[in-house]
């Protein structure tokens, strides 16, 4: 999405000022898979950017959309922080009514926010 406003200076110069903002790729209970078959999981909470220690990522671009995903290694449950970049939107199976209620409090114009139980 690009926005734009500008300013006059003076009489005659003027300043065109764009401003450029990223919507995130993947939305609240999207099955994601990483890019590199690391894990399949399911997207519970998205950043606009990285939060965290710039030394953690170690060469990605910080100004991405990152995402939490809930994973299941060997029946536990588990949480990984990853960049957009790395991951890839899963078609097909989509969450019964049933697993979201599960997973996510859902209002009623559909949104949704992770329960915090589900993900212990």
């Amino acid at each position: 999405m690009m926005t734009g406003f500008s300013a006059t200076l003076g009489m005659t110069e003027r300043i065109l000022v764009m401003t450029y903002a990223r919507t995130a790729k993947f939305g609240l209970g999207q099955k994601v898979r990483h890019v590199h078959d690391a894990f399949f999981g399911l997207v519970v909470d998205v950043d606009a950017s990285y939060y965290g220690p710039i030394e953690d990522i170690d060469g990605v671009d910080p100004s991405q959309p990152f995402y939490s995903i809930m994973i299941e290694q060997g029946g536990r449950t588990a949480i990984a922080y990853t960049a957009e970049e790395a991951l890839i939107g899963e078609s097909g199976d989509h969450l019964s009514r049933q697993e979201q209620l599960r997973l996510f409090n859902v209002d009623a114009d559909g949104h949704h926010a992770p329960r915090v139980h589900a993900l212990q």
